[in-house]
Formats: structure tokens, C-alpha cells, sequence
């Protein structure tokens, strides 16, 4: 067998490997992940809960996701960006979330920065940075997924420039593949042309 291609899961079915430690994660791996994501707040979510990834295992956001939810009034942009000092405050206690101050501090501000932009312009600003499916061959193992890439590098920055935190290549690049800009699905993986 070679190391990090794609195994059988409780079904039988091919999956990514990291797909299979939990059943949290088979769930997560077969439904969303690697499918397209759209619309602003459904992209401030996404780009927030990256943020807060970064360091962390994925499977301990997957598992407050409802949590940061709850916390973060829907990952509705206009009513986080109103959030005021008592609310930091609230987040920082807050057991049902990732209490660390920078993090918190990154989405209130990216928050106030989305709130001037046009509608859809978070959406149009992340999508147009999508790779050209065709130039990127199926990966075949986990190495020969990349932590990050040109595409992501570039997103990065332009976020970055428009005043957006927490955002580097590789969050970036975490971000592409989570809401559908790359397929990272391994090639043998049962969800690799599931809902793309």
C-alpha cells in the first residue's frame, strides 16, 4: 500500500486517509469539503473558522463549528462587524469557542472591513483566484497535495491588501480547497467528483 493514498472507510469505499480517523470527519470529508462555496457570509464563516484553525487540528473547530456559530451571530457580516467591546469581552469567556484573543480580535476586524464592501464582492475577490481545474492533475497521495500554492499565495495578499487578518498562504490555500476552488480529493477517493 502506498503511503497516504486513499483508503477503504467502514463502508468499503475509497477515501482520503485523513478522512477516516472520525466519524465527524467522514461526514465533513464526504459533504463539504472540496464543494463549492458561495456568498459572502457563507465565505466570512469559512474565512474566520481557517483563522482559527491555524495551529490547531481541523477536527477541534469542526467540532465547536455550532459553537462559533452561536458566538458569531451566524457569520452574519453586518451584525459581527457591531460587535462591541462587551461582546469581545463575551467571546474571550465564551467555552464554546476557541478563546484566543488575536483570533477573536482578526474576525471582529475583518468583519468591520467586509462591511463596506459591494455585495458579493468578498465572493468575487475569493473565486477569481480559483486555478484552472485542467492545469492540476488528480493527486494521486497526500504528497501530492501542496500546503500552498501561487493561486494562494496570490489570494493572501489580495485580502491582505484590502485590510483582511489572519490570512496567510497557507490558510489560504486551506480555504481554496475546504470551499471547492481546488479539488484535493485524492484520485481513487469516492468523493472526488461528488457535488464539484
Amino acid at each position: 500500500m502506498t503511503a497516504g493514498a486513499a483508503l477503504a472507510g467502514p463502508d468499503g469505499a475509497l477515501r482520503c486517509p485523513w478522512a477516516l480517523s472520525t466519524e465527524d470527519y467522514v461526514s465533513y470529508h464526504d459533504e463539504e469539503w472540496g464543494r463549492p462555496v458561495r456568498g459572502d457570509e457563507a465565505l466570512f464563516e469559512r474565512v474566520s473558522l481557517e483563522a482559527f484553525q491555524s495551529g490547531l487540528s481541523w477536527i477541534t473547530i469542526l467540532r465547536r463549528r455550532e459553537g462559533f456559530r452561536a458566538a458569531f451571530a451566524g457569520f452574519r457580516i453586518e451584525k459581527v462587524a457591531a460587535f462591541t467591546d462587551e461582546d469581545r469581552e463575551r467571546l474571550l469567556a465564551d467555552p464554546g469557542i476557541i478563546r484566543n484573543r488575536a483570533k477573536i480580535d482578526a474576525t471582529l476586524a475583518n468583519a468591520r472591513v467586509l462591511a463596506d464592501w459591494a455585495e458579493g464582492e468578498l465572493d468575487e475577490l475569493i473565486w477569481s483566484h480559483a486555478p484552472d481545474p485542467a492545469a492540476r492533475p488528480a493527486p494521486k497521495t497526500l504528497a501530492d497535495v501542496p500546503a500552498v500554492t501561487p493561486e494562494s499565495t496570490a489570494l493572501s495578499k489580495a485580502l491582505k491588501k484590502r485590510g483582511l487578518r489572519f490570512v496567510g498562504p497557507t490558510t489560504a490555500y486551506a480555504l481554496m480547497q475546504a470551499c471547492g476552488l481546488v479539488n484535493d480529493h485524492l484520485e481513487a477517493c469516492v468523493a472526488r467528483g461528488a457535488g464539484a
